[in-house]
This record gives C-alpha cells, sequence and structure tokens, in this order.
C-alpha cells in the first residue's frame, strides 16, 4: 500500500528509505572485506613471509656448512703444493743414495743438485730464507742466543747460528744469532 509519503517519493524518483538503507549496506559489503576475511588475508601473508624466512635460515645454514667444508679441505690439503714440489727432492735423495759405488765428488755434486731443488721448492712456495748476518738485530726475526764483543755496533748481528725461514711476512722460524754488545 503506498503511504503520501511513498508516492511523493515514487514521484521524486526516490526509492523508499527501507530499499535507499539496504542498498549503501550491500555497496559496502562488496568493497570492504569482512573482518574474516581481511583475517585469512593476513594468516596467508604471514604464512608467506614464515616459508620465506625459513628458506632463507635454510639457505644461510646452508652457505655456512658449505664454507666450513671449504675451510676443512683449505687446511687438509694447504701443503699439496709443496709437497709435490719436495717429492722432486725426495726422489733425488733416493737416487742417491741407489748408486752402488759413489765418489766423494759424485756425491757432493748429487748432493747440491738436490739442494737446488728443495731452494727452487721453497721459492715457489714462497719460503724465504733468514741470513740477517751484519744487519740490525729484529726481535721479531732473530732470536738472540748471546751477546759477544765486536767492532760493530751494539745490536747488530754478528754472527748467525742457525738460518731462520719466512712464509711470505710470517716468521717460520727466527733466525739463532749471535748480537753485538755496546762499546
Amino acid at each position: 500500500m503506498s503511504t503520501p509519503e511513498n508516492t511523493q517519493e515514487a514521484m521524486l524518483g526516490n526509492e523508499p528509505a527501507v530499499e535507499q538503507a539496504a542498498a549503501p549496506a550491500t555497496d559496502n559489503v562488496d568493497t570492504i572485506p569482512s573482518i574474516e576475511e581481511q583475517f585469512k588475508a593476513l594468516e596467508l601473508k604471514a604464512a608467506e613471509h614464515y616459508d620465506a624466512w625459513l628458506r632463507a635460515k635454510a639457505e644461510g645454514e646452508n652457505i655456512r656448512r658449505r664454507a666450513q667444508e671449504d675451510i676443512s679441505k683449505a687446511h687438509k690439503f694447504a701443503v699439496e703444493k709443496f709437497a709435490g714440489e719436495l717429492l722432486a727432492v725426495k726422489d733425488s735423495l733416493e737416487a742417491a743414495l741407489a748408486v752402488p759405488e759413489q765418489t766423494v765428488d759424485s756425491f757432493k755434486s748429487g748432493v747440491e743438485l738436490t739442494l737446488k731443488q728443495l731452494v727452487a721448492a721453497f721459492e715457489k712456495n714462497a719460503l724465504n730464507e733468514v741470513n740477517p748476518a751484519g744487519e740490525k738485530f729484529d726481535p721479531h726475526k732473530h732470536q738472540a742466543i748471546g751477546m759477544v764483543d765486536s767492532d760493530q755496533e751494539a745490536n747488530t748481528v754478528v754472527t748467525v747460528l742457525q738460518k731462520g725461514y719466512m712464509i711470505a711476512d710470517r716468521v717460520l722460524r727466527p733466525a739463532l744469532v749471535m748480537v753485538a754488545k755496546g762499546k
């Protein structure tokens, strides 16, 4: 039934008030998701982030494990190149001992050749000899065994009792030396 108000609204082109109130509510439902839908979307997003985090964590652990394996292999096989160089020296020594009749001269020349091979192996692997005769005493590279009277300046290496060796810039063995006393 039409009431005068409904009739006026119909003439003006307006719909009844009940229908107007219902229409905007349906539009809002279509445009704004419900709390439950928002919560589900956030749960999915959180699950995605958690999955990505787990994958990144696993990748980090794999990288750490591979790095530890590489370090372990580097420690285990660090001397491989140097050991290969020393094999030629060992072969020469064995060949010298295998000769049934040796003269002093042949033995000496064989030892000199073997020493040259050893020095070449040292040079290829940055193992350098420290022979500080006449140099200033350096406690980082030399080990003083004693002090002697000398015409040289104080704290100068007078005698080298045992040569030292360095690998690159690191002391492997300090040179054992005698140092000049002050005058």
